[in-house]
């Protein structure tokens, strides 16, 4: 077997500072440190957390008054922000700061009086805390019906944004459709799009012309994970999307096949090395390192995490 491992591939700037964020809070204030929603979208990552003591919540009001929590990358409303202070949560913000720019984005247009129409899948923790800066001016579509569908009141103030997970070439297809529809429609300044989420999509778009079969490590709750997966299979081939080498079958595989090996912007190297390894010793996988372009973007933490990260070393 020949196995291609794609590079940019695996965490994000995003993602590392939020995980970083959280590794340094558990060992600043100690077990339990909470956190809104999972931190990221990776079940491996989620539960290596819950070990060392971090508890995810869905709802606020799980957590004691005056606790530590953490907002994870994907964002948090407004209203989030309020309930915490309200609670006298020493509430630490690891919102991803190309989330943050779209929530800027969706203040500025909602202010100046515009509809909003968020490009984006109903339900992401990203999407609900986007609606939730200006939830009476912004209205979500999910595909090209839904644009065909709406009813806006005055066109000439419209705008878009999108969620920054997405498949290019889906929100693409979308935004098409919205300018057509609505020629005079507003967009965002740059693309919403994360440059991670790209360079991952194009890697996968580009590399898996020379492959059989595409195993994307991700969680199954990962959009840009998800959208990986999609890439890989098309032209038929098969493209699976899984956690980690356990999640694997032999008779996915033939002897002699080319496999693409990815990973989604919240999966961690160390699920990816274990399953370039299940393809050595199942198939005597030769590895081959193949390069879209190079990522050297880098996060700031949290600004209250910054001195302790100083103190630390």
């Amino acid at each position: 077997m020949k196995v291609i491992l794609a590079a940019p591939r695996g965490f994000c700037a995003g993602v590392n500072m939020a995980v970083e964020s959280l590794e340094l809070a558990l060992e600043r204030f100690g077990p339990p440190v909470y956190v809104y929603h999972e931190i990221v979208h990776n079940q491996f990552v989620v539960r290596s957390f819950q070990e060392k003591g971090a508890v995810f919540v869905d709802d606020l009001e799980e957590i004691p008054t005056g606790a530590n929590v953490l907002f994870s990358a994907h964002g948090v409303s407004p209203e989030i922000r309020k309930i915490a202070k309200q609670r006298n949560l020493n509430a630490i913000d690891a919102t991803c700061p190309l989330v943050t720019k779209v929530h800027l984005e969706a203040i500025k247009y909602a202010k100046a009086g515009y509809t909003i129409i968020l490009i984006g899948h109903e339900g992401h923790d990203e999407v609900i805390g986007t609606m939730g800066e200006a939830p009476e001016a912004i209205v979500l579509v999910e595909d090209e019906e839904d644009v065909d569908a709406l009813e806006i009141a005055d066109e000439t103030r419209l705008a878009y944004l999108t969620q920054t997970t997405l498949s290019v070439d889906d929100a693409g297809r979308i935004i098409c459709r919205l300018r057509k529809r609505f020629p005079h429609i507003a967009g965002p300044p740059k693309d919403d799009i994360c440059y991670a989420t790209q360079n991952r999509q194009e890697a996968v778009a580009a590399f898996s012309q020379q492959a059989d079969a595409v195993v994307v490590l991700g969680s199954q709750n990962s959009s840009n994970s998800q959208r990986l997966r999609e890439l890989g299979g098309d032209d038929g081939r098969p493209s699976y999307l899984v956690d980690g080498p356990q999640d694997l079958r032999l008779d996915m595989f033939e002897k002699g096949m080319t496999v693409l090996v990815t990973a989604g912007a919240s999966a961690p190297e160390s699920v990816v090395n274990e399953t370039v390894e299940y393809l050595r010793q199942h198939f005597d996988a030769e590895v081959k390192h193949q390069t879209m372009r190079e990522e050297n973007v880098v996060f700031p933490l949290p600004r209250p995490l910054r001195d302790l990260a100083k103190q630390s070393g």
